[in-house]
């Protein structure tokens, strides 16, 4: 890939984190389409799946979201040059059927957010003794 296609495409978190964790160019070589597509947030959140800057994501955060420049300045300065591959931390809580959670908010008389949130803290023996008190067979 030439210099020129890759300055015509649009910059995406992974092209930031690299100019952020390697490249490290000078914040005046971005321009303003450029600097459009990067989020403050969605870098931090990122970087601070490394264990290695979790305490330095948390200093950077009292900066606000709109300084994007600063934000870009100081993680390049902070953060040692190196190559940076992290695998994105997915959440491991499975969520309830729609079909349980309708039951549950008809049930306590709640919205459904609600009562997704009652099937964690009832558990499936506290929701297996609601769905018997509406009539559902144990399946």
């Amino acid at each position: 890939m030439t210099k020129k296609t890759q300055q015509n495409k649009s910059f995406t978190i992974f092209d930031w984190l690299k100019e952020i964790t390697y490249t490290k160019s000078p914040s005046s070589k971005f321009s303003n389409e450029e600097w459009e597509s990067f989020n403050p947030y969605m870098i931090s959140r990122f970087l601070s799946m490394s264990k290695d800057y979790i305490e330095l994501v948390n200093y950077v955060q009292n900066i606000p979201y709109t300084e994007k420049k600063k934000y870009y300045k100081i993680y390049c300065e902070l953060i040692p040059k190196k190559q940076f591959f992290q695998k994105y931390i997915k959440s491991t809580k499975k969520s309830p059927s729609k079909d349980i959670v309708e039951q549950i908010s008809k049930y306590y008389e709640c919205s459904l957010g609600e009562a997704e949130e009652y099937t964690y803290i009832l558990g499936n023996k506290g929701i297996q003794e609601i769905l018997n008190k509406l009539g559902y067979e144990s399946k």
